[in-house]
């Protein structure tokens, strides 16, 4: 397996994060400093995704568009519809703050490294894929917050009620979100060269803000007992629920794109962008959106199912890589050609 898909060593380090804030939360005292440094990481973040970002790449690529708006249906649109099905979860088998966390990491954005990989791994549409994971990352930085809203105002985001957004918060997703984002995107002839130069390094950013928010989110949910409100089955019950809403989702992805008539690479692409969420850009949202609620427990659901997708999704894309090897070397050229 390529190395840039080694990313179980940042699961670990995610996982000892939370056994630090466990051991060893931020008190009380420090907790105030601690929140500025996490809305400045996570401003950096999202300049640096700006800054990364090629709209007019994007752009070029819609030529493509029944493949891309399917990708983006699927992760703005169905994937709501099943976060809001599983309602019937709560409050029997889901607490009503675990049920957001499962509706919230179907709100999120797609994945874009592991999504591309995964296509390239398997002999997809790998330029399609580019264009359509970082167009979902683009309009995820609205349309999540969107969705959020969205929720929250339908009463959906748990029974209890207890989710509420108010006008400041709408200001600091704009502040700490939105405008680096849009930051980044202007200053992209100044840094955009140093960024993409130093992406190795600068993955520094991406991985250490995220560590800094599961921190924050523990720590904080250490000091209201996070781990007096969720029991070792609702862990089970959620990796569960997480391998069963995978399943579904590259079966219905396969289903959809034989209807709509996507050939093999397409149908590949659409499978590993359209099942994926972004634990890299859900963390830092759910830090802006939730704040003043228990973050810890709300993350839980998306950090599982980022786990899940990606150990089911490696096994998928090495099973297409193997069937590839069968088949004339001739769809590589074609799967680009659509890009």
């Amino acid at each position: 397996m390529p190395n840039k898909l080694r990313i179980d060593g940042f699961i670990i380090a995610i996982l000892a994060t939370v056994a630090c804030a466990t051991v060893l939360p931020a008190s009380a005292g420090f907790a105030p400093t601690l929140e500025w440094i996490v809305h400045l990481a996570i401003g950096l973040l999202f300049f640096l995704y700006g800054a990364r970002m090629h709209p007019r790449e994007a752009l070029d690529g819609l030529k493509h568009w029944r493949l891309h708006v399917t990708i983006l249906s699927f992760t703005f649109v169905i994937f709501p519809v099943v976060g809001i099905a599983l309602r019937v979860l709560e409050p029997h088998l889901l607490t009503p703050t675990l049920y957001t966390g499962v509706l919230y990491l179907t709100l999120v954005p797609s994945t874009v490294q592991s999504s591309i990989a995964f296509t390239s791994i398997a002999r997809g549409n790998v330029a399609g894929s580019i264009v359509s994971a970082s167009a979902s990352n683009l309009l995820g930085v609205v349309l999540t917050p969107g969705l959020v809203l969205l929720m929250a105002s339908a009463g959906l985001m748990g029974s209890s009620g207890s989710i509420q957004i108010s006008t400041s918060q709408i200001g600091d997703i704009f502040v700490q979100l939105l405008l680096p984002f849009i930051l980044g995107q202007l200053a992209r002839p100044l840094v955009g060269r140093f960024v993409t130069e130093h992406a190795k390094r600068l993955k520094i950013v991406d991985r250490g803000s995220i560590l800094l928010v599961v921190y924050s989110a523990f720590s904080t949910g250490m000091r209201q007992g996070i781990w007096h409100s969720v029991t070792a089955w609702q862990i089970l019950l959620l990796i569960g629920l997480a391998i069963a809403i995978v399943a579904f989702m590259l079966w219905l992805t396969s289903w959809v794109s034989h209807r709509f008539s996507f050939d093999r690479g397409d149908l590949i692409a659409v499978q590993f962008c359209g099942t994926k969420k972004s634990l890299a850009s859900g963390l830092p949202m759910a830090a802006v959106l939730f704040a003043g609620q228990p973050v810890g427990l709300i993350v839980l659901p998306l950090m599982i199912f980022h786990q899940v997708q990606l150990m089911m999704c490696s096994w998928l894309a090495a099973r297409y890589s193997r069937e590839s090897l069968r088949e004339p070397p001739t769809s590589r050229v074609q799967e680009l050609d659509h890009g």
